[in-house]
């Protein structure tokens, strides 16, 4: 017979039929679960523990999904609870840095379509029995596989109902065939137009004390193009700048943490940020120094370069982040649907998910979601 249990006391949830959930609030602890296993970019070590350390100001919460017949981890999900408007909220370890969230899997997990509605299934059941009272799960940009393996998660939800979506380029194996693919961005003219300033040269930075440098003008390059679009900008508050410096840090030796720029004796034109796993990249951020270099196209070309230099050390694919910029269109980037999840876990969140639900719904629909901003812009007024 399918049981719940509850302890109050240290969190641990034995949830329905042979799945347990044993939930952690220090991630310093969770992390000696599941220490190997299929994981994107997002759920490396090095970035789950910059971003617990960074935004401490959070209540984390890492479920940790349990076999009860073999005593093996099955999954673990890095998230962090808070309370909005009133609702007690469960989100993925998140805050607007990752571009996707997704469980980590045993290297040895295999499941059908009924196992991974069990795992999800008591993921749920294990949230709601929590002395927490917890009103509401949302999980934003679940990809649909984690490494090889599917995604569990994402049978909450409908898949590619995020609004957010990958950009995926794969150059294969011969560089010099990717970059005549691309042949109308004029790449190698914007690198000679570049090369004409002294001391031009592109650079990958192998020491902590360098990546922080080149991060310090990337917040400044950042700004000051979001200033100019009348954007806010907060990547350089002091959290999320603690956060990306401490990325750096941990990563930048081994080559988990990519930090590159474009240079000549006149300063660093451009710059960029990425984290590299395997043979997957995932461009992050971009800056460069604006109008006096158009001429050069200096983010298209930090870019490019950085994936030239990837490339020659194995990497084949490439996620140019999040968002639909026609610069991506023009790199060969293919989208990537992602998934969005919203769970009520009791009857306060019900609203919310009502509200997620009808959203998800408008987007399938772009002419209807047009009119309703054009009428909810309206009743703002």
């Amino acid at each position: 017979m399918a049981f719940l249990s509850v302890d109050q006391l240290d969190g641990r949830v034995s949830s329905t039929g042979e799945i347990s959930v044993d939930f952690l609030r220090d991630w310093q602890q969770a992390a000696l679960r599941l220490t190997d296993g299929h994981r994107t970019a997002f759920q490396h070590g090095y970035w789950l523990a910059a971003w617990y350390e960074a935004f401490h100001a959070v209540a984390p919460l890492i479920a940790v999904i349990t076999d009860t017949a073999t005593g093996s981890d099955i999954a673990m999900v890095p998230m962090f609870a808070h309370t909005r408007r009133g609702i007690r909220v469960v989100e993925f370890a998140d805050l607007g840095v990752s571009d996707n969230n997704a469980p980590i899997l045993a290297s040895d997990a295999s499941f059908d379509a009924a196992g991974a509605q069990a795992i999800s299934a008591a993921l749920v059941a294990a949230l709601r029995a929590l002395p927490d009272r917890f009103d509401l799960l949302r999980m934003k940009k679940l990809p649909a596989y984690v490494g090889s393996k599917p995604n569990p998660l994402v049978s909450l939800g409908r898949l590619g109902s995020c609004s957010l979506n990958g950009n995926l380029v794969l150059t294969g194996d011969d560089y010099a065939d990717y970059l005549a693919s691309i042949k109308r961005m004029q790449m190698p003219r914007c690198w000679r137009v570049f090369s004409r300033h002294a001391g031009a040269r592109f650079e990958l930075a192998t020491d902590i004390a360098r990546a922080h440098e080149l991060l310090d003008v990337m917040d400044v390059q950042q700004q000051e193009r979001m200033q100019q679009l009348g954007s806010p900008f907060v990547l350089n508050d002091e959290a999320y700048a603690a956060f990306y410096r401490e990325v750096a840090r941990q990563g930048v030796a081994e080559g988990y943490a990519v930090i590159s720029a474009l240079v000549c004796d006149e300063g660093i034109v451009a710059t960029t940020l990425g984290v590299r796993y395997g043979a997957t990249f995932y461009l992050l951020r971009i800056g460069h120094a604006g109008k006096p270099w158009a001429n050069c196209s200096p983010g298209l070309l930090v870019t490019e370069r950085t994936m030239a230099a990837l490339h020659a050390q194995g990497v084949r694919r490439f996620d140019l982040s999040i968002g639909n910029h026609d610069y991506k269109r023009r790199f060969g980037a293919e989208p990537v649907p992602l998934t969005d999840v919203s769970v009520a876990l009791s009857w306060r969140g019900l609203p919310f998910v009502l509200r997620d639900h009808a959203a998800q719904g408008l987007r399938r629909h772009p002419r209807l979601a047009a009119l309703a901003a054009q009428a909810m812009g309206k009743n703002a007024r």
